[in-house]
């Protein structure tokens, strides 16, 4: 990957991520002129995953900057300045349970902190969904700093341990990324009065060896013979789809036509064609619809009318 090389070899690189990662590579000169840009846009999931073995996790929508010259671990680690709003999520030290300095709180352990700090009641859940997801991201990434920063400016003994330590990290955030969307939905389902193992299963099992994200209504329904096929759907959740979609269709036999959470911001007109050969309907929130080709956003289902649609089919 000579690419990938040249890219990073630049004073610094800007991240962005809406439907595919793009780098941008900038080279300034020692007198602070720039000397000149690079640009590339990644072009499947492994040339995304060596971007962020580099830089960190990006967030789809959000961006991110890397500087090769920084001093210390704040390259990898991309360490936030302590400018930060008190209306933000963005917890203080003395904030944060004690026992989350000493072992990392879980995915669910945070997220309940970020309900706490934006019950939103009223607001739709496309909106709810989306503004809580932020939140938990701000709240993981203080605890992140906290844990962290200490022994970043304990330092390391040699290069090893230093690589080690950044490995860590990098994998708790891509930990909490392939997790965290799918908790939101869940309290979202909740908060929505659909009862767990009544009303869906989460984290289930469809066949041997087959683990979709949600059932509707239940596990127990999908795995009785004498339920209708008619009356069971399943959403699989995958923060982006990109070419993993695919890995949905596999995932629920008795169920034909699939639904899939994304934030992904947008598709090609030639994959969103697939997806509709394959029955699968994107379930998108409702503000990202908007970042969706025109032709493609009429097919479009919000996350508030799939809720809506698994209260119908299940209303005695």
């Amino acid at each position: 990957m000579v690419v990938v090389k040249t890219l990073f070899s630049g004073s610094m690189v800007v991240v962005f991520y809406t439907g595919a990662l793009v780098v941008f590579a900038f080279l300034v000169k020692e007198n602070g002129v720039l000397d000149s840009c690079h640009v590339w846009v990644c072009r499947n999931e492994t040339e995304e995953d060596l971007v962020e073995d580099k830089v960190g996790l990006v967030e789809p929508g959000s961006w991110t900057v890397w500087r090769s010259k920084r001093e210390g671990a704040q390259g990898i680690f991309n360490i936030r300045g302590s400018d930060v709003s008190r209306d933000s999520c963005w917890l203080c030290t003395d904030e944060i349970p004690p026992a989350w300095l000493q072992k990392f709180p879980t995915g669910l352990e945070i997220i309940e902190r970020a309900v706490s700090l934006r019950p939103e009641a009223g607001i739709d859940v496309d909106k709810r969904i989306l503004r809580r997801r932020e939140c938990e991201y701000e709240i993981f990434r203080s605890v992140e700093e906290a844990v962290e920063l200490p022994r970043i400016k304990a330092g390391f003994a040699n290069i090893d341990d230093f690589v080690a330590r950044a490995q860590t990290v990098l994998q708790r955030r891509k930990a909490r990324a392939g997790r965290s969307l799918e908790l939101h939905a869940r309290t979202i389902f909740l908060e929505e009065k659909l009862r767990e193992h009544q009303d869906f299963s989460y984290d289930c099992e469809s066949e041997p060896d087959k683990r979709p994200d949600f059932l509707f209504p239940s596990e127990t329904a999908y795995k009785k013979a004498s339920y209708s096929a008619d009356k069971l759907r399943m959403l699989a959740v995958k923060t982006t789809c990109k070419d993993r979609w695919r890995q949905i269709l596999n995932e629920a036999d008795r169920i034909e036509a699939k639904h899939l959470l994304t934030l992904q911001e947008g598709v090609s007109d030639n994959q969103f064609k697939e997806m509709v050969q394959a029955k699968v309907t994107l379930v998108v929130p409702k503000p990202l619809i908007v970042k969706y080709p025109r032709m493609v956003q009429p097919h479009l289902q919000t996350l508030e009318s799939f809720i809506r649609d698994i209260k119908l089919l299940y209303a005695k």
